[in-house]
């Protein structure tokens, strides 16, 4: 990319026909409809990193350029867009309106170039943004990628692993994975599995504390609930006994927040019980590092999907991607 507010260079003239030319052909440059774009990259480049300094680092350029750049915008445009103190930027109510505006039209942009690339199946090429839990992140979607990387080497995965719900269409994410059902978002999903849960503890704290029998024992026992960050409430346990299904709230003097796998560490530290899925524990069992129990009222699943925008124009990369999700090996 050339530099900010830069123009084409021209060959100089060498005739009175030539000069005429090479002014209409400057002339034209300065008049383009769009030629500002570079700097409205700069203001939004600004706001997205929180300072000149860092939004002129993420352009590879210096915090002069884009400060003459931001100052170009607003006399262009004839208001101003940021107030700016020694110490912090601020969004005007007209940049605000005008921030909106932009990113829908870059993220457009960007849309038309996942649409095209990777036109050709055998050299499929692009770029994929994905959320992902790190139950999912750390347990399920290894292998997948793994598999994915082989069969598209010129598809490049920009993998976020975390457990805050991101927004696809701000943040700009191609697609998530997320536990639970579908919020009603008008987002598109397509469920990838149902996931087996089961309970466990250390062989040290049974031990310790003895194993438990019934559910109705799981109340003398050392829990480890998880809080949902959508609600602030203790996850539900869920059992199926004779048939029938059971939410049991467990009680717990150590609660867990934010992120799940902590019940499992916690749990084999010998510190309680906890319930998690089969695909985290599973080696852990047969290492003889965990124990399951109440196996008699196991049954109980929760599902995982992916999820993406409907209104955004999908990439060939993406569409790959997702095959490779909901396609069992």
């Amino acid at each position: 990319m050339r530099p900010i507010g830069a123009l084409p260079m021209a060959a100089a003239p060498s005739t009175n026909s030539a000069r005429e030319e090479y002014i209409h052909v400057r002339e034209a440059g300065v008049t383009r409809r769009f030629a500002h774009l570079d700097d409205v990259e700069a203001f939004v480049s600004v706001v997205e990193n929180g300072s000149m300094t860092a939004g002129a680092v993420a352009l590879s350029t210096t915090p002069s350029v884009v400060s003459r750049a931001i100052s170009r915008l607003e006399t262009r445009l004839g208001v101003q867009l940021m107030r700016r103190t020694t110490r912090r930027l601020s969004l005007t109510e007209a940049g605000r309106a005008y921030l909106e505006q932009v990113r829908s039209a870059f993220s457009l942009i960007a849309d038309a170039e996942r649409a095209i690339q990777g036109q050709d199946g055998d050299l499929l090429a692009g770029h994929v943004r994905v959320s992902v839990s790190t139950t999912y992140g750390h347990y399920r979607l290894p292998e997948t990628l793994s598999r994915f990387a082989q069969a598209y080497p010129l598809v490049n995965v920009e993998l976020s692993i975390t457990n805050r719900n991101v927004d696809l269409v701000a943040e700009g994410y191609d697609l998530a994975i997320r536990l639970g059902p579908l919020p009603d978002s008008g987002l598109i999903g397509r469920k990838l599995e149902d996931a087996p849960l089961c309970l466990v503890a250390s062989p040290h704290y049974l031990e310790r504390a003895g194993t438990p029998k019934t559910i109705e024992d799981l109340a003398s026992h050392q829990c480890l609930p998880f809080v949902m960050p959508s609600t602030g409430r203790d996850a539900p346990w869920l059992f199926r006994l004779d048939g029938r299904d059971l939410d049991w709230t467990p009680p717990g003097r150590v609660r867990i927040f934010d992120d799940v796998l902590g019940v499992v560490s916690l749990a084999e530290r010998g510190m309680g019980i906890c319930q998690t899925y089969d695909f985290i524990v599973r080696d852990h069992i047969a290492r003889g590092r965990l124990v399951e129990l109440l196996e008699h009222a196991r049954g109980r699943s929760r599902p995982f999907s992916v999820i993406f925008a409907p209104h955004r124009r999908m990439s060939a990369a993406t569409r790959a991607l997702i095959d490779f999700l909901v396609t069992p090996e």
